[in-house]
């Protein structure tokens, strides 16, 4: 678990000085453009309609997977309305989380290309696979997240990737404090709010256990212990930061082995222990946070269960 500072570090060196060659001429439009033209090529299942290198790599779902195959082969229609690029002209990435349609179903993707010499060298894809209707929160995106900062909440890029790794630090401390949390912090994941949900916004939750962590903002929910199920949080890759927009974009791997069998659980009237049923399994994630004046405000999560003790396609 507490590798994770050390593996920050060297994902920190690996953004900021080992992917900026031959890639001064790349702005941020040129950036999104090609993610668009990229989405519109899976839509087309034409791999010739984007500038692949020979060596390409793809990973879909933590499986290396033969460009043309997997996502290639099943997605139907483009983004959605609801659509975040975070452009990374210092790396020479773009990511996107957003909706697309696979098999003619609303989707949830986030996708990583990495240019070298202006040729796509990686890619990443993480497809939440499904035929249900999506949470009515992926329909749009809120407007804080596209919002361009103003020049007095602008945060350099260490700093902003050191916050973005602090969000991780928090969960897996049980320690809110650990990050910088606005007081407005919203998180949702696949769409739905899990940390400082309004009551009176109209969204639909599950009137469970978790409804009272729900409600709570992100510092104090985190500091109660009900998120102690995850043992670690690891293979955090920071793929690209906009300082422009103040946005981060992250893979992980949520790991969890099915310890403790009970949380203790602190600061909650009248909760004092929760089961933990869940048992082994891992989740690979992605995320988007908005980084406004020093502080997290936003985060957008997607993920899926998968079996524990998986690799991510890149170790």
């Amino acid at each position: 678990m507490k590798k994770s500072l050390a593996i920050f570090c060297i994902f920190i060196v690996f953004i900021m000085f080992g992917c900026t060659l031959n890639t001064e001429k790349l702005n941020r439009a040129d950036l999104i453009n090609l993610m668009d033209q990229y989405l519109e090529a899976l839509v087309k299942h034409d791999p010739a309609g984007v500038p692949l290198a020979a060596n390409v790599k793809l990973v879909e779902n933590t499986e290396v997977t033969p460009v043309g195959k997997g996502l290639w082969e099943t997605a139907t229609a483009g983004p959605q309305n609801f659509r975040i690029y975070v452009p990374d002209t210092v790396a020479g990435q773009v990511a996107f989380l957003g909706v697309i349609e696979e098999n003619n179903n609303p989707t949830i993707l986030a996708a990583r290309l990495k240019l070298v010499d202006d040729k796509i060298t990686e890619i990443d894809h993480l497809v939440i696979h499904g035929d249900t209707p999506l949470n009515p929160n992926m329909s749009q995106v809120r407007p804080a997240i596209l919002e361009p900062l103003k020049p007095c909440d602008y945060v350099k890029r260490e700093e902003m990737l050191k916050i973005a790794n602090s969000y991780y630090e928090a969960i897996i401390q049980d320690n809110g404090e650990v990050a910088p949390f606005a007081d407005d912090c919203q998180r949702r994941e696949n769409g739905g709010t899990t940390a400082n949900y309004d009551e009176n916004s109209g969204e639909e939750v599950a009137d469970d256990y978790f409804l009272v962590f729900r409600k709570m903002k992100c510092t104090e929910q985190l500091s109660t212990g009900c998120m102690s199920y995850i043992t670690d949080i690891n293979r955090r890759r920071f793929i690209a930061v906009d300082e422009k927009l103040g946005l981060v974009f992250a893979f992980s791997m949520f790991v969890h082995d099915g310890e403790p069998k009970v949380m203790k659980i602190t600061g909650v009237p009248g909760v004092t222990e929760l089961e933990n049923n869940w048992g082994p399994f891992d989740l690979p994630a992605a995320h988007v946070f908005k980084i406004r004046n020093g502080q997290i405000h936003e985060i957008e999560a997607i993920g899926y269960i998968a079996k524990h003790g998986i690799k991510n396609g890149w170790e």
